[in-house]
């Protein structure tokens, strides 16, 4: 059995690669970072461009009518480059709800446009700190208005309209409003990697729409939710493995005691055991993505894996990055802090590790029942 990418797959990751090679220095994700910028313009408008963000969008609505596998691989050099683009919370979650459960008319509205690039979607589940649980939520959705808040949603300041998990009279459904409508409100709040900026949405009986029909809104949370974990997982990966790249490098090039810093043998083998983790945690990935891809029954479980194993990699990957660097891994200068701050964030983006290792309990314990 072959678990590697197609030749075709590995045309659009070399692709990707290329152009963010050339467009996405370091450089361009520290820009947004200290100013008041809330992403990369001209990057996104290469990603449109380049056709990444309707990468699963069937073609008759204007998407390249590809499947989760390229996306995955583009998804994972998006993850090198910390690209500061809003990249996640349009593409992985808005769109793909859309795809999923919007009308015709709804998808004829928005999917040409997401395509495009010439609007952005965000995606609104958790209600405050910790809280992502979508059988717990209290936004309202009654008689096509909204009322009640969503706090934090990734790119939610930068979006142009959003879908909202809110509770109705069937219970548990989505709902699209347009963010620049009566009675929304979308305030910035503090977040600790500025370059993908989270906001606070307000709202005061604000007009909105179901989306599609009527719907089991808790499963299909669940299945945008899992779906967004395997590419975060992606970009995960891909983030730690430039951090390891980087590390690798500046130890190589490091002399202490009349050597390269990298021969000593405390460092070889802490670099060798986090290269094991990252592969690891890319076989983890892989099973993730097949699962996405294949529409199989095991996703809940691969998902949850590859959450599980990308988070944690990453964040161990930056960790070592700055403590590796010496003193200078902690200055503003090198870029240490810009993959520390991503590793964290996507790491909290949707839901802790720990409560996706919870699901991945209950998840083997509904299998085996």
């Amino acid at each position: 059995m072959n678990f590697d990418f197609s030749e075709d797959q590995k045309f659009v990751q070399r692709t990707a690669a290329e152009y963010l090679a050339d467009h996405a220095p370091l450089s361009v994700c520290r820009e947004v970072l200290e100013s008041d910028q809330p992403y990369a313009q001209e990057l996104w408008k290469g990603a449109a461009a380049l056709g990444w963000l309707g990468t699963t969008i069937p073609e008759q609505y204007g998407g390249a009518g590809l499947g989760y596998l390229e996306l995955a691989v583009i998804a994972e050099e998006v993850g090198r480059v910390l690209a500061p683009i809003p990249f996640g919370g349009s593409v992985y979650l808005a769109t793909e709800a859309l795809i999923l459960a919007g009308s015709p008319e709804q998808k004829q509205r928005y999917l040409p446009r997401l395509a495009a690039g010439e609007i952005i979607g965000a995606f609104a589940l958790a209600e405050g700190a910790g809280q992502t649980a979508a059988d717990r939520v209290a936004t309202r959705f009654d008689h096509g208005t909204l009322s009640g808040s969503k706090v934090p949603v990734l790119d939610g300041g930068v979006a142009d309209f959003a879908v909202v998990v809110a509770r109705g009279e069937q219970g548990i459904s989505l709902a699209l409003v347009d963010l620049d409508a009566e009675g929304v409100s979308v305030e910035p709040v503090t977040c600790f990697d500025p370059s993908r900026p989270q906001a606070r949405l307000e709202f005061a009986e604000a007009p909105a729409q179901q989306l599609g029909e009527a719907v089991d809104g808790l499963a299909l949370v669940e299945r945008v939710i899992d779906g967004a974990a395997v590419l975060t997982a992606f970009e995960q990966l891909g983030g730690a493995a430039r951090a390891f790249d980087i590390t690798r490098q500046y130890l190589l090039e490091r002399y202490a005691f009349g050597r390269p810093v990298a021969s000593f043998q405390a460092i070889k083998h802490r670099l060798a055991d986090l290269w094991c983790e990252i592969e690891l945690a890319r076989s983890n990935c892989y099973y993730g993505a097949w699962a996405l891809s294949c529409g199989e029954a095991e996703l809940g479980v691969a998902a949850a894996v590859a959450r599980i194993a990308a988070s944690d990699v990453f964040c161990k990957a930056t960790q070592e990055m700055i403590q590796m660097h010496g003193g200078v891994g902690y200055t503003w200068e090198f870029d240490c802090h810009l993959f520390y701050r991503r590793a964290k964030l996507l790491a909290a983006s949707l839901g802790s590790t720990s409560g996706w290792k919870r699901k991945l309990m209950d998840r083997l314990t509904q299998a085996a029942a």
